[in-house]
């Protein structure tokens, strides 16, 4: 599983998407678009226009948004402590 945030500079929603990542405790890989052009182009085919987007590949699937979504966020980190206590304590079913 892996958690991606694309951010472009002196984006105050990338910015916010980040420091929210942080205090959850989510690790992810940051990618300034200004550095890498290509993904910008990869994301524009996604259909995202605007920073930041953020990409979760899951072993179920692949999520993906754009804009500063707290609540997304927050739901994401619940599903990520969810798989972890799964994986370690197995399925209860």
């Amino acid at each position: 599983m892996s958690v991606t945030v694309y951010s472009s500079p002196a984006c105050m929603p990338c910015r916010a998407t980040k420091r929210k990542l942080d205090d959850l405790g989510v690790e992810y890989t940051s990618v300034d678009l200004a550095e890498d052009p290509d993904a910008a182009d990869d994301l524009k085919k996604l259909g995202h226009l605007e920073t930041p987007v953020v990409i979760v590949r899951l072993a179920t699937g692949t999520e993906h948004w754009s804009g500063h979504r707290p609540d997304r966020l927050t739901q994401l980190a619940g599903d990520l402590a969810a798989i972890a206590y799964l994986a370690e304590n197995g399925d209860p079913a």
